[in-house]
């Protein structure tokens, strides 16, 4: 019974039933921009099916029942098995289904990786966990591919867009996951401490038996069917393929010790794992295990920006979603002058992070150009940097705009706010993304100076980004002994010319013109809502949100 003391009035109606791609204008125009415009029904499709009530559920239902670790069955015998909710397979169903975790290499063709990026983008923005292992799989095929007798025999699983949840031998599945396990508890980042070592029993090299001795601090996933692991051999680091099942059939000796405890990510399971005596094939190179899984790195960073980008998308949706029907002081929220600002900055914040990873996506279709691999090889380490941090207080000011009710568990913004921080420390936190990239710029000097060359072409007539590509010159001539001190500086600035020049080239001129402004205006600071041309603010959100 339901006491009558109040009627409930003035609350928001839940954002459903709403098609993520059609909603997204930048989105849409950076497919079309990115040769990607033969993926577009199928995106329509699937976002449409992504915003459903049905679909949105399935996010909300992955993180309330979490995943179980069993170590053993009734009788005891060891499965080292992660058990989940059926949402969580289902979640991996449509990501399988839409061939995120192989479309560039199972459809080559120009836009393949812009479509794919586009994809994923959508997904990030109703369940992050589910991300993980998909990523993961996709990083590991261009090393994969590199190995032509295992990967004859992975191909078909790994190209399948069935998600086959079933715990057998490879041989046995209709489809696979491939996760990768490189950090140990003394290293973390530094994984030149790795102490795991390999052993062969007969033949060694590229290709041979190994047999691996030691333990993983964070073992991503660990129901994929197999993984890609370091460990040292006589001539170091190695990289090997570590399958859940051993060929004869029995099951390998990696034991799950325990699943992470997480702030956030926490339908995905991450655990720490031992390896005694347990079954790999050398891939790559015998002591070049770092440069072989690094490949993989590129591109797990490279979904790190899309998939904050995808989280600032959705916060931002969910904030001018709430600002439309809520109301107080006798008006809309987004009828306030002061969060009219609010709104109107952040929906420039995300539309800058949808436009970088696009760019970014179309820059890993091209290998030889100078300049496509800077972009590849400088600026995303760069974005993986920027935007994974901005999607922190980004989340944050969203959850606000809610109010009280965005800091409770019964509504999407608290799960996005605890969401946000992994990206920014997976694959590489913020120190190592901004010393990575001073040293891309020492190797890819050629397309570095293409990529000066590029921004000074976009501000030419535009004075803010003029002095934000003259500091960057400033800060090439920082003695070398000052420049990792100075390596964050430069890295901000770096990316704020990339979205500058990119708004420039593809939004609006007024709302490209607002973002610079705002970005290099040092009265702004960094919190949002500090936009000066208000006329524009309601010209900025009918662009950003015109549900």
């Amino acid at each position: 019974m339901q006491w009558p003391t109040h009627e409930v009035t003035n609350q928001v109606p839940e954002l459903e039933n709403y098609n993520i791609y059609t909603s997204d204008q930048a989105l849409r125009e950076g497919v079309q921009r990115g040769q990607a415009h033969w993926n577009e029904e199928n995106l329509i499709r699937f976002g449409a099916e992504l915003g459903s009530k049905e679909v949105l559920a399935l996010g909300e239902q992955a993180n309330r029942h979490l995943p179980e670790l069993v170590t053993h069955d009734r009788v005891g015998n060891r499965l080292d098995a992660v058990e989940f909710h059926p949402s969580w397979h289902r979640l991996l169903g449509l990501l399988r289904q839409e061939g995120l975790h192989a479309l560039p290499w199972m459809q080559p063709q120009a836009g393949a990786q812009v479509a794919r990026a586009a994809g994923y983008f959508m997904q990030a923005q109703v369940e992050a966990g589910s991300l993980c292992p998909t990523t993961m799989t996709f990083a590991s095929i261009p090393v994969l591919r590199n190995e032509p007798k295992l990967f004859s025999m992975l191909e078909p699983k790994l190209f399948s867009r069935e998600h086959d949840p079933r715990d057998l031998p490879l041989e046995q599945k209709k489809s696979i996951m491939v996760g990768m396990g490189m950090t140990e508890k003394q290293g973390g980042s530094d994984v030149r401490t790795n102490s795991t070592v390999a052993r062969a029993p007969a033949g060694t090299g590229r290709g041979a038996d190994y047999l691996l001795t030691g333990h993983k601090w964070f073992f991503s996933a660990p129901m994929c069917d197999a993984h890609l692991v370091l460990a040292r051999t006589d001539a170091g680091l190695s990289c090997f393929f570590v399958p859940r099942w051993r060929p004869d059939g029995s099951k390998n000796a990696v034991l799950v010790q325990r699943l992470k405890d997480k702030l956030g990510n926490r339908s995905n399971s991450s655990s720490e794992v031992e390896f005694q005596g347990a079954y790999g094939i050398m891939v790559g190179e015998e002591g070049r295990g770092i440069p072989t899984i690094i490949e993989m790195a590129n591109y797990t960073r490279l979904d790190c920006v899309i998939g904050s980008a995808g989280l600032m998308r959705q916060a931002f949706a969910q904030a001018a979603h709430h600002a439309r029907h809520r109301s107080a002081f006798g008006k809309r929220l987004a009828e306030q002058p002061l969060m009219r600002n609010v709104l109107a900055d952040l929906a420039l914040e995300s539309e800058a992070a949808t436009v970088l990873m696009l760019r970014l996506a179309r820059a890993f279709e091209s290998s030889g150009d100078p300049l496509e691999r800077a972009w590849r090889r400088i600026v995303t380490p760069a974005a993986k940097f920027w935007i994974c941090k901005r999607a922190l207080e980004f989340t944050g000011e969203c959850m606000e705009v809610w109010g009280g009710n965005g800091y409770v568990e019964t509504g999407p913004m608290a799960r996005m706010y605890r969401e946000a921080p992994v990206n920014s420390i997976w694959e590489g936190s913020g120190n190592v993304m901004c010393l990575d990239v001073l040293r891309a710029v020492e190797r890819e000097t050629e397309g570095f100076l293409l990529l000066l060359k590029q921004f000074d072409q976009a501000a030419a007539q535009h004075p803010g980004l003029r002095t934000l590509v003259h500091a960057l010159r400033t800060d090439l001539a920082t003695p070398p002994e000052q420049r990792e001190t100075l390596a964050r500086r430069f890295v901000q600035r770096l990316v704020l010319a990339a979205q500058g020049a990119l708004m420039l080239e593809h939004a609006p001129t007024p709302i490209a013109e607002a973002f610079i402004a705002s970005r290099v205006d040092p009265d702004c600071g960094r919190v949002y809502g500090t936009l000066a041309a208000s006329a524009l603010q309601q010209r900025i959100l009918e662009r950003a949100w015109p549900v």
